[in-house]
């Protein structure tokens, strides 16, 4: 089956036809971590910045990141496996649907994800999927998530932020399409993908992605720990350790086994 066949039409479909259905978690009182943790970000992004071991800069070179050169080596296969996936009823919920903090800026039939990893922790049914990018993945240091992200055609994701610094973000683009155009705002600088190629990023800048073609865009999203001295590695591995245990991330748990196995349902 062609790449490209299967980036078009089919996959806004599917998407379609589920969103509505999507078991969404009712996102009432957010804990205190994600309601002012933003205000205390500043402070403790500039502490990061201070330790970091690479620069402080809103996109990155690749050359600092050895490990960027087997994804692009492999990306083949990898798209192989994000295409097999994207047509998995129970392998790619829209991610307005898993995490309740995303629902302001993803619209559920527009933005979808299959997670191998997120925030340390392994989802074994994806990773079983997609063995390869699994195998090339798990051995990034510092590895935090790892996902396909699936952007419909006319996709627009306003401007937002990552949670810390303490985080960096690589994205390898699997499916481009060349009709239109996909991009991503920096700051006051703006960035496109390349299928095969390997793009770095601070993801604490204030970014926006569009997907102005007639195709769906696929790039594999990794986010890894910032090389970092102390003090800022403590202060990093403090703020990520909350995060792991917050409402955060387990609602964002539970709300994946829930798609999953009512997904997994309806296939019987």
């Amino acid at each position: 089956m062609k790449a490209e066949s299967i980036a078009g039409g089919a996959l806004e479909r599917e998407a379609d036809e589920r969103a509505d259905d999507a078991p969404l978690a009712a996102a009432r009182s957010r804990p205190l971590l994600i309601r002012y943790g933003k205000h205390l970000r500043g402070g403790f992004d500039r502490l990061i910045a201070a330790s970091s071991l690479v620069p402080d800069e809103a996109v990155l070179d690749v050359r600092d990141f050895a490990w960027t050169q087997q994804l692009r080596e492999n990306w083949q296969a990898i798209r192989d496996e994000a295409l097999a996936a994207a047509l998995a009823p129970d392998a790619t919920p829209p991610l307005a649907a898993i995490s309740p903090d995303h629902r302001a800026i993803a619209h559920p039939a527009k933005w979808r994800s299959c997670f191998l990893w997120g925030y340390g922790y392994s989802v074994p049914e994806n990773i079983h999927r997609c063995p390869v990018t699994a195998s090339l993945v798990e051995g990034i240091p510092g590895l935090n998530s790892a996902f396909f992200s699936i952007l419909a055609p006319g996709t627009h994701i306003p401007p937002h932020r990552g949670v810390t610094k303490g985080l960096i973000t690589c994205h390898l683009g699997l499916i481009i399409p060349r009709d239109g155009d996909a991009r991503m705002r920096l700051e006051d600088r703006v960035v496109r993908w390349a299928e095969g190629e390997t793009l770095i990023f601070d993801d604490t800048r204030d970014h926006e992605v569009w997907n102005d073609t007639s195709g769906t865009r696929i790039v594999l999203a990794i986010q890894f720990r910032r090389p970092l001295r102390n003090p800022g590695r403590w202060i990093a591995e403090s703020l990520l350790g909350l995060v792991r245990r917050s409402a955060f991330v387990q609602e964002a748990r539970a709300n994946l086994r829930v798609w999953s196995q009512e997904n997994r349902a309806l296939e019987h």
